[in-house]
């Protein structure tokens, strides 16, 4: 689960983590009062969306008078920001950051994250922050450097000393940044975070550090036992369908091709999908509707596959493990009757009575196709899909 910029500095500052002046606005003229009472000679203006890489497509605008922050906060409140990271239709507006503005020397990178490989949290920081960091990771990868935190040790003041040489900081900085990374670990697990973000962490003229911008994930699986976090969702950042799956314990995510995938196991679901691909074709959706499916799961499976007007066909592949295959025909053929399919339905059953759940579905009278094994399976909807 991802929050918003304003969201991450709040708790950044429940954690020590120091960061700039600023609140939330939600209208151009609550904009322009934030920047009254922060006082100064500049303001910066940032669109509150769930995408990086918004400073280079007009996301972030730097404001010298009260007028010219209301004149960015009107272009940007209501319209959508597409960015590197979003898909072509963007994320919409709905909020703005206004910050003052501070004088910058360095712009530095750091961020916490888990490292599966060794099972622990590591630190990743360089010198050479700012929008271009992915660059500088795959060009000049010897700029980064990383250091593991132990389970049982924790973060250790050495391990803060060697970021802070790394990054060329000297003095009091190194007091500055341990307090800084401290306040990063403690953050990452006291609300199952899976990362957090700060790029760029900039270092005034006066020798300040200070996280400019902030970016914080959460484990989805841990979200259900911190309510403050989960109350920070924001559902217009994320995509409606996606959203609609959650409710009914769907695990769905949109995609780009035109056939709805159904199928019971994440594992499978990848299995099928790269399969249809490789028969030519092009997946819809990854659509997990998980291990104990019913009616109920499969007509919400439907409605949601068929909500996306470029399916021309849909592949349900189904293992019956737990459920037995002649319970989830049934199951599919009452759901295609309730949601009234009308595009073909490829169904492959593999599993504890597969050839009851073959025939259920023979001789119905709707368009669906009872496949022998998943490369036939999928070679049938391919075919289908192009016919449509």
């Amino acid at each position: 689960m991802n929050i918003h910029e304003f969201q991450a500095k709040q708790l950044f500052l429940k954690f020590g983590i120091p960061i700039p002046e600023g609140k939330q606005a939600t209208t151009a003229d609550s904009a322009g009062q934030i920047a009254r009472e922060l006082g100064g000679e500049g303001w910066v203006v940032k669109a509150q969306v769930h995408a990086g890489g918004r400073g280079k497509v007009g996301g972030v605008k730097l404001a010298k008078s009260f007028a010219e922050v209301i004149e960015h906060a009107t272009a940007m409140l209501g319209k959508r920001l597409v960015t590197i990271q979003t898909d072509s239709a963007g994320l919409p507006i709905n909020s703005l950051l206004i910050e003052k503005i501070y004088p910058i020397k360095r712009e530095l990178y750091l961020s916490a994250l888990v490292d599966r490989a060794s099972e622990r949290i590591v630190f990743i920081a360089s010198a050479a922050g700012g929008m271009d960091i992915e660059t500088v990771a795959h060009e000049t990868p010897e700029q980064i450097i990383s250091v593991q935190v132990h389970p049982a040790a924790g973060l250790q003041a050495y391990q803060c000393r060697k970021v802070a040489y790394a990054l060329g900081l000297k003095g009091q900085q190194h007091k500055s940044l341990q307090i800084i990374m401290q306040g990063m670990y403690d953050l990452f697990l006291a609300k199952d975070a899976s990362q957090i973000e700060i790029n760029p962490l900039i270092e005034t003229h006066d020798g300040d550090l200070l996280a400019l911008d902030a970016k914080i994930n959460f484990d989805d699986n841990a979200v259900a036992i911190h309510p403050d976090i989960l109350a920070m969702k924001d559902p217009a950042q994320e995509d409606a369908k996606e959203n609609e799956a959650q409710q009914f314990g769907l695990n769905y995510i949109t995609l780009e091709g035109n056939i709805g995938c159904m199928v019971n196991g994440a594992g499978l679901a990848m299995a099928t999908m790269d399969l249809v691909k490789l028969k030519g074709g092009l997946p819809a959706n990854f659509l997990d509707v998980g291990g104990g499916t019913n009616v109920e799961k499969v007509c919400e499976a439907f409605k949601l596959i068929l909500s996306d007007t470029s399916v021309k066909a849909v592949m349900v592949n189904i293992f019956g493990g737990i459920v037995k295959c002649d319970v989830i025909a049934s199951g599919i053929l009452a759901a295609i009757e309730q949601v009234h399919v009308t595009v073909p339905v490829v169904v492959r059953l593999e599993g504890t009575n597969v050839e009851q759940g073959r025939a259920l579905l023979s001789n119905t009278g709707l368009k669906i196709y009872a496949a022998d094994d998943l490369a036939h399976a999928a070679e049938q909807v391919v075919k289908l899909a192009e016919a449509a």
